[in-house]
């Protein structure tokens, strides 16, 4: 993980400059973050989402070293992986998820971050099953979302996510399919709270799980207001979008 920013001069432009700028201190966080947390050797997977941002803005991360990217709409990710289909990279669904859209992102994305309903388990399995067959895709990456609101319940249209005793039932039934892998949970920190308690408990989940299936070792927590937090309960994916990229671009 270098912290290196891309130099000016002939061919570089200002905007290449300016994600290598915002990417090595992202970097530089991630870091310093690791070594206060004792993981120094362990750092997480850096994810840049790049929701409402151009594919040229992620054909510059590719060139810049970024190997991971996420999405949260379906019709905006499947046209950009299309695009940049010449690019090494891997491509994470991080959003809400429709059932009716599972065929779509099967066909661009590693992994999906946000299952938290059996409907949305059987939709990807099936998709993924299809897939498999038609391209030779390997089977989809899972991570189980966990709501972490006190009250869940109300919670849910906000954020998604699955009541944390759902867990292990969705766990099962992702681990029974052969076209799924389950690879861990996720969770969003809740608004208007420190996120430190919210992703130690989102550790202990994760523990949880992984007594049961010692292979879904993932965690995908902390964006950018909240990475050292998610670093320092365990986080072994990081979703990082408007500190490498900025403010949403201006529409018209």
């Amino acid at each position: 993980m270098t912290d290196a920013p891309a130099r000016s001069g002939p061919g570089t432009d200002p905007r290449t400059v300016e994600l290598a700028e915002r990417l090595a201190v992202v970097r530089r966080r991630i870091s310093t973050a690791a070594e206060a947390a004792g993981r120094a050797d362990r750092l997480p997977s850096l994810i840049v989402v790049t929701k409402f941002h151009p594919a040229a803005d992620i054909r510059r991360l590719a060139a810049l070293g970024v190997t991971d990217v996420g999405e949260n709409r379906d019709q905006e990710a499947a046209a950009k992986a299309a695009e940049l289909a010449d690019c090494p990279l891997t491509w994470h669904f991080v959003g809400q998820l429709q059932t009716r859209k599972a065929k779509s992102v099967v066909r661009y994305a590693s992994a999906v971050h946000s299952v938290d309903r059996q409907q949305l388990v059987d939709a990807l399995a099936k998709a993924a099953r299809n897939e498999m067959d038609a391209s030779g895709r390997p089977p989809l990456d899972c991570f189980i979302q966990v709501n972490l609101e006190d009250h869940a319940a109300d919670a849910g249209t906000r954020r998604g996510g699955a009541v944390p005793a759902d867990v292990p039932v969705l766990a099962e039934s992702i681990s029974s399919e052969p076209s799924l892998n389950l690879a861990g949970v996720m969770a969003v920190a809740p608004l208007g709270l420190p996120p430190g308690p919210a992703f130690e408990k989102l550790a202990a989940i994760s523990a949880g799980l992984v007594a049961e299936h010692p292979g879904a070792t993932a965690i995908s927590a902390g964006m950018s207001q909240d990475l050292e937090d998610a670093i320092q309960f365990g986080a072994t994916h990081l979703r990082i979008g408007s500190d490498i990229l900025g403010s949403r671009p201006a529409v018209g």
